[in-house]
């Protein structure tokens, strides 16, 4: 019986690997050993900055809605807790996007919060 060595599955695997590094610079996008390395480095990048990216978007989207809040005379914590009290279930990601979208909306909705605002703190008085 003949031996088998495993060429063309060690082929097939090496060439995956390579597949996945194009792009890359130096001898990473052409060499095996260095080429897996980087691949894996790469995809340790990735499975983090999937987490990292919803980080800094809500952040993004809070810092939208400060500056736009702030025209309206409320700091952020102000305005998102006016929105509570209000009944406002819009989420972070909407609010931003009319904060930037639809002024004149956006300054309706800080008004019913001012206004939540107001009567919660008449209550408590």
């Amino acid at each position: 019986m003949a031996r088998t060595k495993g060429g063309p599955r060690a082929h097939a695997r090496h060439r995956k690997v390579i597949k996945n590094a194009k792009g890359y610079w130096g001898r990473r996008k052409n060499t095996f050993r260095a080429a897996v390395q980087a691949v894996e480095k790469a995809g340790q990048y990735a499975y983090r900055d999937r987490r990292n990216k919803k980080r800094d978007f809500r952040k993004l989207w809070i810092q939208r809605i400060n500056a736009a809040a702030r025209l309206h005379d409320m700091t952020y914590s102000q305005f998102m807790h006016g929105v509570k009290l209000a009944g406002i279930e819009l989420d972070r990601k909407v609010l931003s996007d009319i904060a930037i979208h639809n002024e004149k909306d956006f300054a309706a909705i800080a008004k019913q919060a001012a206004d939540a605002l107001k009567k919660a703190e008449k209550k408590a008085a």
